[in-house]
């Protein structure tokens, strides 16, 4: 079994694609910061390394430096910054392929086994192309529907335009029905690693913007409902109302 160091922030994208490494037979280790990203690659032993270039503490290019100092490793960037500066500085340090948010499922698979076929180390099973895009995971609830790793949002059928704060949001309260999250869980959970800044009432703001795009009714919202004292939760009750 061939092993992924997997260095990638954001939370969904991060489940989507390991569920759908797995499948493809390939034992998975995953970091969301470059300081955890640093200390698995000293500790583990991998066969292709997968980084984001914009972490919370640094840039993955930093770190596919000091991978390159030791190692010839595959290394493949995932990034949204598709500047042809960021792209051409990334293979210049030693990258072997990038690919940019969004992206087509079988697209990537394809790319992380061209990558261990051409360095040697292929081992996972083929992929049938329409097979695992229909294979996608996504978030569905009261009409919502999150394709994670393309990141698309709509509403009955329709598209959304959300922001990144927005999009991380809606994932966490979907991915936790029913469940009351109070807002220190939340900020806990989406800004884990820079939330200093970012206070009780700006998630308030938050959540008044993202229930604008997502209920039919923001004064009255049935999908996030607000529990007095205690926080708010992602009702799949249908009109559920506080």
């Amino acid at each position: 079994m061939k092993r992924i160091l997997f260095v990638e922030d954001d939370r969904s994208l991060l489940q989507g694609l390991s569920f759908a490494l797995k499948k493809q037979g390939y034992a998975l280790t995953a970091a969301r910061t470059r300081e955890e990203g640093e200390r698995l690659w000293a500790e583990g032993d991998y066969d292709l390394v997968l980084l984001d270039v914009a972490l919370p503490d640094g840039s993955g290019l930093e770190l596919c430096r000091k991978i390159r100092r030791t190692s010839r490793v595959p290394v493949m960037f995932l990034t949204a910054a598709d500047e042809e500066t960021d792209i051409i500085m990334g293979l210049d340090i030693g990258g072997d392929d990038y690919i940019t948010k969004p992206f087509k499922l079988a697209v990537f698979l394809s790319r992380v086994n061209a990558l261990l076929r051409r360095s040697g180390n292929f081992g996972g099973e083929s992929a049938d192309a329409d097979a695992e895009a229909e294979a996608e995971p996504e978030l569905s609830s009261d009409g919502i529907r999150v394709r994670l790793l393309r990141q698309e949002v709509t509403r009955d059928g329709e598209p959304l335009e959300l922001t990144a704060s927005e999009y991380k949001l809606l994932c966490l309260f979907m991915q936790n029905p029913d469940i009351v999250l109070s807002p220190e869980q939340i900020l806990g959970r989406l800004w884990d690693c820079d939330g200093n800044y970012i206070d009780n009432s700006t998630l308030t703001v938050y959540i008044r913007r993202l229930r604008k795009k997502i209920e039919e009714d923001p004064g009255a919202p049935r999908r996030i409902v607000t529990i007095r004292g205690m926080g708010y939760k992602w009702s799949t009750a249908g009109g559920d109302r506080q």
